[in-house]
């Protein structure tokens, strides 16, 4: 028997402590939070998006600059794997119009009972309430228990701490200054799958704040984004938003503004909305006419009106084509990421370079690292997940060649 230890409980350390168990290694999860899995609870109170069903090469594009480091774990445990991976669990799985795959139950507290009882069966500990500090000069594990300061000595570990948003579910970045005094190069965390700050009115603030957005499309330098938005009192979020966050986040970090536009009738041609508007407005207001002409809710009649503040005419004085125009491209000012913490996940975390094709760290000999801390991001869509329980694999097998001597 040897003795493994994980760092952190969430979905990729999970999977590399049941992929190295499987095979009879004693594994002990370390995690620093009173339960495991935490931010995998929270990600499925909309429905847990495990991953998706398209072709696996427009998948691994998703990963951006990172497929190519993400591509062989990926391909070791591809999306069809999750979904049986998952039906073994007993959590039947099935795939919605969108392409995302789901468990039937829409809920992620019974895969993850499910997957506890496995790595129980498997002979896994897990140590809640153990926050790692770090290494010993001896190459121990540091870790700060409820019993006091504690070492422990490991013939390989897996460290799977991950990002650096949501602190209060565990996830609270606390590794970078620990690997960057080991020599490790860590890239500074940044928003990711996030909201974006914008200067409302005080008036469309009040009024709309926390309402969605729906069926509408986002377009940013010939980037378009299908779906629905919340209006938050900064800003703006949501999925429609989060697809192009990326490209978003850069922009606004070296030019500190984008300018996205939104359509608020994309089943609509320009055309055929101008024709719509061409009718007698009569004795409507202009809210009652929009919203029965070019059936338009109150918050997209209130983004109109934002836009309208920066033009030389008023709202109602636009002609039909200009209308429309603006309908199908109402201008947002966007000058800030959200907080990180509130942010879906996170880009940055250990640099790529510093992993050998097993997960290794080049520095750390037997030390391997998994899931949202290692550098890449992705939208999401199942992409997230995915990643994780796929590098989270592929950390447990390098660590089993690592044990077998194949180093």
């Amino acid at each position: 028997m040897t003795r493994v230890a994980v760092i952190g409980g969430g979905p990729a350390g999970l999977m590399a402590a049941e992929v190295i168990a499987r095979v009879g290694h004693s594994v002990v999860i370390f995690e620093r939070m009173p339960t495991v899995g935490r931010k995998f609870l929270m990600a499925g109170r909309g429905g847990l998006n495990l991953t998706h069903s398209e072709n696996l090469d427009a998948f691994l594009s998703r990963y951006g600059v990172s497929e190519q480091v993400l591509r062989p774990a990926i391909e070791a445990l591809p999306p069809a794997s999750i979904e049986v991976w998952c039906n073994g669990l007993g959590q039947e799985t099935f795939i919605g119009s969108s392409g995302r795959v789901f468990p039937k139950s829409m809920k992620s507290s019974p895969l993850l009972r499910a997957w506890l009882r496995r790595l129980d069966e498997l002979g896994v500990t897990v140590r809640t309430r153990h926050r790692w500090l770090g290494w010993d000069p001896s190459g121990a594990l540091l870790l700060e228990t409820p019993d006091g300061p504690a070492t422990v000595m490991t013939d390989a570990a897996v460290l799977a701490l991950g990002g650096g948003s949501w602190a209060r579910l565990g996830s609270d970045g606390s590794f970078v200054e620990i690997l960057r005094g080991a020599g490790i190069d860590v890239v500074a965390f940044r928003a990711s799958n996030c909201g974006f700050c914008a200067d409302w009115s005080n008036a469309f603030r009040e009024r709309f704040q926390g309402v969605p957005v729906k069926r509408i499309e986002i377009s940013f330098v010939g980037e378009m984004v299908r779906g629905e938005a919340l209006i938050t009192a900064n800003g703006i979020e949501g999925g429609a938003i989060y697809g192009m966050s990326a490209v978003l986040r850069e922009v606004i970090a070296t030019e500190g503004c984008a300018i996205i536009t939104i359509d608020l009738r994309p089943d609509l041609s320009e055309g055929d909305l101008s024709k719509l508007l061409q009718a007698p407005r009569k004795k409507q207001s202009l809210s009652t006419y929009l919203r029965k002409t070019a059936r338009l809710s109150p918050v997209a009649i209130g983004l109109l009106h934002e836009a309208a503040l920066s033009l030389p005419n008023a709202l109602g004085q636009l002609p039909p084509e200009d209308l429309a125009r603006l309908i199908k491209a109402v201008p947002l000012h966007l000058t800030a990421t959200a907080p990180i913490d509130r942010a879906i996940s996170t880009a940055g975390g250990v640099a790529l370079g510093e992993i050998d094709t097993n997960f290794m760290l080049k520095r750390r000999p037997g030390v391997f690292v998994a899931g949202e801390m290692l550098d890449w991001e992705a939208p999401t869509g199942g992409y997230l997940l995915q990643a994780s329980f796929a590098t989270g694999a592929a950390a447990g097998r390098g660590a089993l060649a690592w044990l077998a001597g194949e180093r």
